[in-house]
């Protein structure tokens, strides 16, 4: 599928999550009881990557984990039959920590809805916060990043594709026309 934009280079991709990490430090005064949790599948190299800068920041050691939130979907029986289950590791007690969630693109708040289920289901966080590499609009639900990399208003029959080094060898944000199949 050829894209129809380059939202991201790879040198803007690393800039918007150098903001970011500058910003979760501001509201939380540091990164002292801080944890990121990625939502599969990106969202946890983006947390790998967070906790690293907030690390070389702050001189402390944010823990990261993976949360798969497949079993929370609220369309789980229509996305499939037979369910991919991936890990969820959180190798650190939740609570009284500022857990910063993390995923690439926000769009209808249904997979963050998703992840704050599975989350309070390993534990009861002092806060809970959100970081998105993308936002692209179409909420159907109340819910907004406290961390945003790019603001993109998209057309419901467009698709944000996030490529990351770590999944598909580079780091690039894209926009392509959905099939008309998909639409």
């Amino acid at each position: 599928m050829t894209p129809k934009a380059t939202i991201l280079t790879a040198d803007e991709v690393r800039r918007a999550l150098t903001r970011i990490a500058h910003e979760i430090i501001e509201r939380n005064r540091g990164a002292e009881n801080l944890a990121l949790i990625g939502i599969h599948t990106r969202g946890i190299p983006l947390a790998h990557r967070l906790a690293q800068k907030l690390g070389e920041l702050e001189g402390v050691e944010v823990p990261t984990g993976m949360l798969d939130i497949t079993l929370y979907r609220d369309d789980l029986s229509e996305v499939a039959h037979q369910p991919i289950i991936r890990e969820t590791q959180v190798p650190f007690d939740l609570a009284r920590r500022r857990v910063v969630l993390v995923d690439d693109v926000l769009f209808t708040g249904r997979t963050v809805r998703a992840a704050l289920d599975a989350l309070i289901d390993l534990g009861r966080p002092a806060s809970i916060q959100l970081a998105v590499l993308v936002d692209r609009g179409h909420r159907e639900l109340p819910i907004r990043a406290d961390y945003v990399g790019k603001n993109l208003p998209t057309a419901r029959a467009e698709m944000v594709k996030v490529k990351l080094q770590e999944t598909d060898g580079v780091d690039l944000v894209e926009l392509h026309d959905l099939p008309e199949a998909a639409q």
